[in-house]
């Protein structure tokens, strides 16, 4: 039997980018039409700036935008999509409400209509925005019971102090006490086209799909509100935070790291340390606690990018007993990376991936949506994608140890270890001064 082997990936391969066009229209929205036929649909996606806006107005509101208009309530907005083969949703993160769509290509000018009549005449009636409010109110409370969730905020609490990244997720409370005035108010104060971003990609014409646009959102006006969100302040190490869980069977191991924006010189050899490390499955961090040990079954690395700063989180859940071996071990592949160029071949073999899974990325029509509108947020175009590839492809051992050395010893880590203190305490005490967060 003659065995074949798979052919080598070919990352470095010139990445050929769609066919596209651009225009800010009077009212200081910003329309990028990409042409992506692979199948006769459109992906929408609207960033609109949000930054500074009260947490839990905000976070309402999006989960009540699509509820109704003046004439239409939200049953008849979901008909309506449905009847072209789509549907709009919407979401929030610390910088922008985010609009989410699709529908069949035939369907762009009806489905612009309908997100044009939401933008300019959201209802947010009272019955509905009960339903949403309840809605979130339980989401949160099941969020508040899982441990992910408790380590995410009491991290995000270290890293940022009183920063407005700080707090993420609304209290129950806060959200019970929106209404929908205060929906209304915030939405015609906020809900604004200057400085928003619309990415289409699908099966379109570019110049067209632009005009559609222009068309059916030209009744969208208003000046933007300054939202500018404060540059976040550096991590600043100290002793371990250990957030008590009684009688918990795991520990939430979570830590940050320095990071820099995408547009820094540092980015390409940064992410490639970053998968080194703990960035992807064969990774030196998840061989050694997860293959080698078995302390945990799915740690992770990644590099998270807002518009006024960017940290890498370190994440994982290990067992109770071994959460002071765990640490160690992170800590020694912190050291490590941090103090030894990677090989050769383990760098290639980090390279490929980070590469591969940038092709990836924009291979659908969705992904390539979702990568166009976040690189509109920060400024940056599609062809970011070919300096980013060529950046990735040309970064050198040298480079990632020094990039290494600067952002990820564990010296410059803050850390936040969610578990049972009674029985973890100690085990962390034995590496690094430790002291008590609140829950």
């Amino acid at each position: 039997m003659t065995i074949r082997t798979l052919p080598d990936l070919v990352p470095d391969s010139k990445i050929k980018l769609p066919k596209q066009a651009e225009r800010t229209l009077s009212s200081g929205l910003t329309v990028i039409a990409i042409r992506r036929p692979a199948v006769p649909l459109v992906e929408l996606r609207l960033r609109v700036p949000f930054g500074r806006a009260p947490l839990a107005r905000a976070t309402v509101l999006s989960q009540s935008l699509f509820t109704g208009t003046a004439t239409m309530s939200s049953i008849d907005i979901a008909a309506e999509l449905q009847a072209v083969g789509g549907g709009l949703s919407a979401g929030l993160d610390p910088d922008r409400l985010l609009i989410t769509g699709n529908s069949l290509a035939a369907g762009l000018d009806r489905m612009l209509e309908i997100l044009a009549g939401v933008l300019t005449d959201a209802a947010y009636p009272a019955d509905e925005v009960a339903t949403e409010r309840d809605r979130l109110v339980d989401h949160i409370q099941v969020a508040q019971s899982q441990p992910a969730h408790l380590a995410r905020t009491a991290l995000l609490k270290r890293m940022y102090g009183r920063h407005p990244y700080a707090v993420q997720t609304p209290e129950p409370e806060q959200v019970k006490g929106v209404r929908p005035a205060q929906l209304r108010a915030l939405h015609a104060d906020r809900v604004r086209p200057d400085g928003s971003v619309l990415v289409l990609v699908g099966d379109l014409n570019v110049e067209k799909a632009i005009d559609a646009a222009e068309k059916a959102l030209g009744g969208w006006i208003g000046p933007g509100r300054d939202g500018k969100v404060p540059p976040t302040p550096a991590l600043e190490p100290g002793p371990l935070v250990l957030v008590d869980r009684p009688g918990a069977v795991q520990s939430s191991l979570r830590m940050a790291l320095p990071a820099v924006p995408r547009t820094d010189p540092d980015h390409a050899p940064l992410q490639l340390a970053n998968m080194v490390f703990g960035g992807y499955f064969s990774s030196r961090w998840v061989e050694n606690i997860r293959e080698d040990k078995g302390y945990t079954y799915g740690p992770h690395t990644a590099i998270e990018h807002f518009v006024a700063g960017s940290a890498l989180v370190v994440s994982a859940e290990v067992a109770t007993e071994v959460t002071g071996p765990a640490m160690l071990e992170t800590l020694y592949e912190l050291g490590r990376i941090a103090s030894l160029p990677p090989g050769e071949d383990e760098l290639e073999q980090a390279r490929r991936y980070a590469l591969g899974t940038l092709r990836l990325g924009m291979s659908t029509q969705a992904g390539l949506a979702g990568l166009a509108s976040i690189y509109a947020s920060f400024g940056l175009r599609l062809d970011y994608l070919t300096e980013y590839s060529a950046a990735l492809s040309s970064v050198t051992r040298e480079q990632v140890a020094d990039v290494a050395a600067r952002y990820l010893a564990p010296s410059r880590a803050v850390s936040v270890v969610l578990g049972d203190a009674e029985k973890v305490e100690a085990q962390l005490a034995a590496l690094t001064a430790v002291e008590r967060g609140a829950e």
